[in-house]
């Protein structure tokens, strides 16, 4: 019989076995002359680790109840020194959200380089959470623009919707983009509030840009990861696309872009544009 999972009595049980598989040697802890009788750090080395009370862990991995807060699940990830995933596995079950862990993207994974290339002629590129895009294929260079001819900090999806001249009349329903796009961005601010590029980042489109600010305003919060678009470009006309978003397991920072022509005119004007 399947059981649902008892989330107190796992939280309880991971801390002890996380904490039972730690080498002392392996930390600047002060020395004890009590002798050792079961592996691992002591609760108390660990309470002092995470700057918590020894009784707060013991009460903890007695599973009396506790929700520990998301401050305390993160000092904890520290004092037993998790494995990302162990981490997101520690968060879920104090059902706490993790906050963003380490650098944020700035180059797509390699892995995801060779992919992109591999989907040709499907256009396709990679992009973080503040929609820069960190790798493309030539399809996709076509489609929208030639990213190496841009400077680095223009190569954003947003950026070049609201600022490029070339990309102001591209999509048919300019205005859905738009507000697609900054719900997407109000998603990402919040998920990651110390990412202090990205708040300078939406701060320059609200300044410059008044549809940009009023769609803000509106405070709609959306990530949408398939959808339609119809764009107008200059060369073929217009095509419309079905496009899917793909965020990678080993690289959740990352989100692959995918478009495919929906009908027979839009993959005619995709393979004259190819062609060119």
């Amino acid at each position: 019989m399947t059981r649902t999972v008892d989330t107190t009595q796992e939280l309880a049980a991971f801390l002890r076995a996380r904490r039972e598989r730690l080498d002392p040697q392996d930390f600047d802890l002060p020395s004890r002359r009590r002798t050792r009788r079961t592996p691992g750090l002591r609760r108390e080395e660990v309470a002092e680790l995470a700057g918590v009370s020894t009784d707060y862990i013991v009460r903890l991995e007695q599973a009396r109840g506790l929700r520990p807060s998301a401050d305390v699940v993160e000092a904890l990830s520290r004092a037993l020194r998790l494995t990302p995933d162990e981490r997101a596995y520690l968060f879920n079950l104090a059902q706490q959200r993790p906050r963003a862990a380490g650098e944020h993207t700035t180059a797509a994974a390699p892995q995801l380089v060779a992919l992109v290339t591999d989907l040709s002629p499907l256009p396709a590129m990679v992009m973080n959470h503040r929609c820069d895009i960190l790798a493309w294929n030539g399809e996709m260079a076509r489609l929208l623009l030639d990213f190496d001819a841009l400077p680095p900090s223009q190569r954003n999806s947003m950026w070049l919707c609201l600022m490029h001249p070339k990309m102001r009349e591209f999509y048919v329903d300019r205005e859905r983009a738009l507000r697609e796009g900054v719900a997407h961005l109000r998603a990402a601010w919040a998920a990651h509030p110390e990412d202090r590029a990205l708040t300078d980042l939406i701060a320059e489109f609200i300044a410059r840009d008044e549809d940009f600010a009023r769609f803000w305003a509106e405070r709609d919060i959306n990530v949408n990861g398939r959808g339609r678009k119809v764009v107008r470009h200059p060369d073929v006309g217009v095509i419309t696309l079905h496009f899917e978003v793909l965020v990678p397991v080993q690289d959740p920072d990352q989100r692959l872009l995918v478009y495919r022509p929906e009908d027979d005119e839009s993959r005619s004007a995709l393979r004259r544009l190819t062609a060119r």
